[in-house]
């Protein structure tokens, strides 16, 4: 396997890879199954935006992970330099790869590019219910500091004051 940084043709493959992995445990998915459709497009299209987000953001750093030049896996870094923090917001291995230590490389490639930038901590976030990435975090080292609840209103249908 080999990391490599991001290119911008990898952004389809990308967002298909996410998309993929993120079926049963996204925020987007379980906001479509409560109201539907919002903002014109389903989960699967806005959990694929979140990678435009990472891709312009401008401290952001994407490392790309091959197998025999086949795309299967990635991670989506950002730094806070004033912090020290560093952040990753997105984390996705080929579901037919998992548990093979792929995304214990990415992450601990993310963490080395961290530490030579002079960071001292790093940052990622999940949901409870992503069983992979709870147990895959704590491998490596990240804690659990808190735990955060998302809520969703529908505008048309909540009170105004």
């Amino acid at each position: 396997m080999d990391i490599r940084p991001y290119r911008p043709d990898d952004l389809p493959i990308l967002k298909q890879l996410m998309v993929e992995v993120f079926d049963g445990v996204s925020m987007d998915q379980a906001m479509e199954r409560e109201f539907g459709t919002v903002g014109g497009g389903d989960w699967k299209w806005h959990k694929a935006r979140q990678l435009d987000v990472d891709v312009g953001r401008k401290s952001a750093t994407i490392f790309v992970a091959e197998v025999d030049g086949n795309i299967v896996g990635f991670i989506t870094t950002w730094q806070d330099k004033a912090t020290g923090i560093g952040h990753i917001p997105n984390l996705s291995v080929a579901q037919e790869i998992q548990g093979l230590g792929l995304g214990h490389k990415l992450i601990q490639h993310a963490l080395d590019y961290f530490r030579q930038s002079g960071l001292t901590h790093a940052k990622i976030e999940t949901v409870v219910q992503n069983d992979i990435g709870n147990h895959l975090y704590q491998s490596v080292g990240f804690r659990e500091i808190a735990r955060q609840i998302h809520f969703v209103g529908n505008l048309a249908e909540m009170e105004c004051s």
